[in-house]
């Protein structure tokens, strides 16, 4: 037995780390991203009621702090389900700190709401549309689905989100429009992933129902807008969740991972 043959069979190793993926177990992850996606036009169709003047900012802003309110009980009920659950007493924040919060974001928002109305006069509606996407499509990018991966930023996701609010809010026709926008966007890319991944947590099977629930909420929005987006809507959701998985299934086999005692590189400053 020559040198090599005892490298590749006592040191070298193939695939030590490849998991195994199954078909329907992929299709419910895929929830993740379509859960993003449906709430995102959650957020599109809502410009576009405000900007043609059928969806008053008043609404809006009571939706949006009703949603909170819901949001935020249903919130508690998970932490103490789970704190029961792991028979433990977790350290959480009070009530009135997360008042004080919201109720910081929400003045912050109000005062810089004039300026977000002014903020892009000299800028042309294509350019802002344009960005606006870039910034949706960075939000969906580096938003965190629950895997770990490089591309991974919350921090960059979140303010993705806002970026594009800014932007259209910066297009509405009044300061009250813009502050209802922002305030809506910070529920929707702020604070409801979060709630969403709490969800999914305590109650995983839960997870395949909301995604169910969002993107029909999501369609029916849709297709009050036009029908095209709607029909786009469905197609990428069936591509998302039955195709792409069915893809990387096929793509497994041709996985190939080597580990081995690797000599390291080393920088010479000869």
């Amino acid at each position: 037995m020559g040198p090599s043959s005892t490298f590749n069979k006592q040191e070298q190793h193939c695939h030590v780390y490849i998991r195994n993926y199954e078909y329907w177990s992929v299709v419910k992850a895929s929830g993740e991203i379509t859960q993003q996606i449906s709430s995102m036009c959650l957020f599109i169709v809502s410009f576009i009621y405000m900007d043609d003047k059928r969806l008053l900012p008043d609404t809006l802003v009571l939706i949006t702090i009703a949603a909170s309110g819901i949001g935020y009980t249903v919130s508690k009920l998970v932490d103490k389900f789970v704190a029961l659950k792991s028979s433990g007493d977790e350290n959480q924040r009070t009530v009135f700190e997360d008042l004080k919060t919201f109720v910081m974001f929400t003045g912050f928002s109000y005062c810089l709401s004039p300026v977000l109305v002014s903020l892009t006069e000299t800028i042309s509606t294509d350019t802002i549309y344009a960005m606006t996407t870039v910034m949706l499509l960075a939000n969906l990018a580096f938003h965190n689905y629950g895997v770990q991966a490089a591309v991974v930023s919350e921090a960059f996701s979140l303010n993705a989100g806002i970026f594009a609010s800014v932007c259209l809010a910066s297009r509405l026709h009044s300061s009250w429009h813009a502050f209802a926008t922002v305030l809506f966007s910070l529920q929707i890319f702020g604070l409801w992933p979060r709630l969403r991944h709490k969800i999914k947590e305590a109650f995983p099977r839960m997870n395949v129902a909301l995604t169910v629930v969002l993107g029909f909420l999501a369609l029916l929005a849709l297709f009050t807008v036009s029908m095209v987006p709607a029909v786009m809507f469905i197609l990428g959701h069936l591509f998302i969740t039955f195709i792409c998985p069915a893809w990387l299934i096929s793509l497994q086999p041709l996985k190939n991972n080597i580990h081995g005692p690797w000599d390291e590189a080393v920088i010479s400053n000869d």
